[in-house]
């Protein structure tokens, strides 16, 4: 009940939303950048296994499994590329997973909001088959 515990401070607020913006991003933001030509910034990495990428994903994702991120993998990329990652959706950790790594490696990550079942919610397009190679 909202009057049950005050209401933080509005800069503590400011923070606590600022920081969550700073470390997650949601589909439909993925999917306006990709549309207006901004996706340059990013990488859009889906973190599930070939079978499920092939079956469906976003279009433009490259697909690199949380397991196989490492310093090798994410060479490609300069220092500075910000990667936003995403999995099956809200019932799988493997984005939380593979952002994990990819902080440890000493890169930007974003995790998308609801992965591969947030997408398919907002009824955006799907790409098919498995010809997305990791490149950079």
């Amino acid at each position: 009940m909202p009057d049950t515990i005050p209401a933080a401070d509005p800069a503590v607020a400011r923070e606590h939303f600022r920081r969550r913006l700073s470390l997650e991003t949601d589909c439909a933001d993925v999917r306006a950048a990709r549309r207006a030509g901004r996706d340059g910034g990013f990488v859009l990495l889906d973190v599930r296994g070939p079978d499920a990428f092939a079956r469906g994903h976003v279009p433009g994702a490259l697909n690199l499994p949380h397991a196989r991120i490492d310093a090798a993998a994410l060479r490609p990329w300069p220092a500075a590329t910000l990667f936003v990652v995403y999995c099956a959706g809200p019932h799988c950790n493997g984005a939380d997973r593979a952002a994990l790594r990819i902080a440890e490696l000493g890169r930007p990550v974003k995790l998308m909001l609801g992965g591969i079942a947030g997408w398919a919610d907002e009824g955006f397009p799907f790409e098919h088959g498995s010809d997305a190679p990791l490149t950079a």
